[in-house]
């Protein structure tokens, strides 16, 4: 993946340099070349994961790894296949949508394909990384953290559990399961499976998400600004673009249902909103926000000097952020992805519906609990 987005930052840098500066080249560099690399980038890990589970489907290992999870999974409503798709799902939620294919039942697949987000995915880490270490001390940090992983799984169970009461009435499929002897796999047998679900996943999915990406390039970089004071630097002149831009004004939109959940600020607003691409873009969108430039991360200690020094920001703030980030609308290639494995719109409607939902609650309860409890 670094090799990945090496080569296609070369080549972005490239284009750059070829093309003269303007609309142009900020949409083919910018929107294009960044949204079909954003496209190529879950490729290796997609293969490795398919790679890994046709190895151990072929072995005979991965019926056994369901039977012995089963008993636990069914107590919350889910089939003991669903394990896997869940695990993978602290990884990335786009592959692990794609690993519910195990599951023979629909409504055990819908049910795993629905709590997969509550999974603290990697392109969250950044995110929490940077607030968590801007906000708290050092000895915990990682309390704090490992409480935000917990809580989603927590979460996750909980929705498991009103899904089975409620959405999917009935019980689970039985598991019913033959356990077929342990063998030797075939590579070539393990590679055919894999290049078929890579090339399905190309041709089913890529086609939208590189529209998406145009559109969220459109809505940061549209109306363009202009009448700049002069002796700005291009730093300064992004954040200004950014404010103006449709995306600023849905962050100032978001002012007032963020503010009874401590974030009533439209900077947060916007990098939540930004955030839909990504979630990781997050923490580059505060960068921006900053006059700190698209290059700036978790790690980066003038973004965590900047956050500290607005007056806005606040710990009880801080942690209702962080669970707003955890719980709330997925990215939008893994509401692509469930479009796709669902043959409907309505679920990752339904998704990005009642995972934001949740999220406004959690950070209300949190930041409100906090409130009544003299915390700032």
């Amino acid at each position: 993946m670094a090799w990945l987005d090496s080569s296609i930052s070369w080549f972005g840098n490239r284009v750059s340099y070829l093309m003269p500066e303007g609309l142009l080249q900020s949409l083919v560099v910018d929107g294009i070349i960044a949204g079909v690399g954003g496209i190529l980038s879950f490729v290796p890990i997609i293969m490795l994961l398919f790679l890994a589970i046709a190895i151990l489907e072929d072995s005979g290992y991965m019926a056994r790894a369901a039977f012995i999870s089963d008993r636990f999974m069914n107590k919350i409503g889910l089939h003991g296949k669903s394990f896997i798709p869940l695990l993978l799902g602290f990884g990335c939620g786009v592959p692990a949508v794609l690993a519910t294919r195990t599951l023979s039942s629909r409504r055990d697949r819908l049910s795993t394909i629905l709590i997969i987000p509550l999974m603290s995915c990697g392109a969250r880490l950044p995110v929490y990384t940077l607030l968590i270490a801007s906000f708290f001390p050092e000895a915990r940090a990682g309390h704090v953290l490992f409480g935000i992983y917990i809580l989603g799984v927590a979460v996750a169970i909980l929705m498991a559990k009103i899904f089975q009461r409620f959405l999917f009435s009935g019980e689970s499929s039985h598991f019913i399961l033959e356990l077929p002897p342990y063998k030797l796999p075939t590579l070539q047998g393990s590679l055919i499976q894999v290049w078929e679900k890579i090339r399905l996943y190309i041709k089913r999915a890529a086609t939208v998400l590189l529209a998406a990406s145009l559109i969220i390039w459109g809505l940061c970089n549209f109306p363009k600004t202009t009448n700049l004071p002069s002796g700005l630097n291009s730093e300064e002149i992004a954040r200004i673009q950014l404010e103006n831009s449709f995306a600023g004004r849905i962050g100032h939109f978001l002012v007032k249902p963020l503010e009874p959940i401590g974030l009533g600020d439209w900077k947060i607003g916007a990098a939540l909103f930004a955030g839909f691409t990504a979630k990781e873009v997050v923490v580059s969108t505060f960068g921006v926000l900053y006059s700190l430039g698209s290059e700036a991360n978790e790690e980066s200690k003038s973004l965590r000097t900047s956050l500290q020094s607005d007056s806005f920001f606040t710990p009880l703030r801080v942690l209702s952020l962080l669970v707003f980030v955890l719980l709330y609308l997925p990215c939008i290639a893994l509401l692509v992805v469930i479009g796709k494995e669902t043959g409907t719109i309505r679920w990752p409607l339904f998704a990005a519906g009642y995972l934001t939902a949740l999220a406004w609650i959690g950070s209300f309860i949190v930041y409100q609990g906090g409130l009544l409890l003299g915390f700032v």
